[in-house]
């Protein structure tokens, strides 16, 4: 039992009693918490809006028996003050937050370039600067890679053969004609190629690409993560309708 200090990002948050929350952070140094911000949803709590999903906070916990206790939180940057502000933003800000929870399945794993990864990618997103959903699957594709699941981009995954003629997200990403699974789907070559800049961060290749080539790409990258998660990421429902 003592006291420790983390930066982490809210990932979401749950009623705990009549006044309490629990709150889900991805930290920098300690890894994926849960704990308790007791009186957070009283209207004079000195937590105030800190400890709400998309804020990067400087935090001081209690260790506790099952959930730590948040005794101090300072906001570091309000990024869901921009956020929320724009629909599609919101909708792929959400649908990060949701990733990151779900790829990082362990509580108290150390996890800094995951963290690093979703700083960057929030810090991004409320710039501004390039359309949301590129920047939502520049995510993906990045958390996937560090999570050891990047999928194959410019040689066949089951051979390496140079010739890659469709996507399978079961064999790893790319093939080759003679290893394409029946069902695999064909996009087209400026697809791969999007995939290919973002997950190297050529934005202004990514920028450039004709809106047909994003939703391909949008769709392969989120089958792609859900199948490696095993799980759906909900948010993404909202953000196909944008």
């Amino acid at each position: 039992m003592g006291l420790y200090r983390d930066e982490g990002v809210v990932l979401r948050t749950q009623k705990l009693g009549e006044a309490d929350r629990i709150v889900t952070i991805l930290t920098k140094r300690t890894g994926k918490v849960r704990a308790v911000a007791k009186g957070v949803r009283r209207t004079m709590s000195r937590f105030g809006a800190r400890l709400e999903p998309f804020t990067h906070v400087d935090l001081q916990l209690h260790t506790g028996r099952s959930l730590d206790v948040i005794t101090q939180a300072e906001t570091l940057h309000p990024y869901g003050e921009a956020v929320v502000r724009d629909y599609a933003r919101y909708t792929a800000g959400s649908a990060m937050l949701e990733a990151a929870d779900r790829i990082t399945v362990a509580e108290k794993e150390p996890a800094l370039r995951q963290f690093l990864l979703l700083v960057g990618g929030l810090r991004t997103l409320a710039a501004g600067e390039h359309e949301p959903r590129l920047v939502l699957d520049a995510y993906f594709l990045r958390s996937l890679a560090v999570a050891g699941y990047a999928p194959a981009l410019t040689e066949c995954a089951r051979c390496g053969a140079q010739a890659v003629r469709a996507f399978a997200i079961a064999a790893g990403g790319v093939v080759c004609a003679r290893c394409r699974p029946a069902g695999a789907a064909v996009p087209a070559a400026e697809t791969i190629a999007l995939m290919i800049a973002l997950l190297r961060g050529d934005w202004a290749a990514a920028d450039a690409s004709e809106p047909r080539h994003r939703a391909e790409c949008s769709g392969l990258i989120a089958a792609y993560l859900q199948w490696h998660l095993e799980h759906g990421i909900r948010s993404l429902r909202h953000v196909e309708r944008v």
